[in-house]
């Protein structure tokens, strides 16, 4: 092998990494996009929702309980009213499940 071509190997490996990091979403963007609509944008649901659904916001003392593992299986098998959310990968919903628990 030529050290033209592992440059370009190198190179072309780089990029791609890159670019897959650039297009990854983290738990906050997923939260956004995905749950926010239900849940509120810090996790406060709105009074008609919350009434609706039996939505409970991140402040009550059983939501504070909840493990990073029961939101994330919450988050793919539903719970109550909520269905499961699909289209997300295990990555994305692990990091959706981690960025909920910092809310207050």
């Amino acid at each position: 092998m030529t050290k033209s071509f592992r440059s370009h190997i190198v190179l072309a490996a780089t990029v791609l990494l890159a670019g897959s990091m650039c297009f990854a979403e983290d738990g906050a963007a997923i939260y956004k996009s995905k749950c926010a609509m239900c849940h509120g944008a810090a996790g406060t649901p709105s009074p008609a929702m919350a009434k609706a659904m039996g939505i409970k916001p991140v402040s009550d003392p059983s939501m504070a309980t909840l493990t990073v593992a029961q939101i994330t299986s919450t988050v793919k098998n539903g719970k109550g009213k909520m269905k499961p959310i699909v289209g997300l990968t295990d990555a994305q919903v692990s990091a959706v499940a981690a960025y909920f628990k910092t809310l207050k």
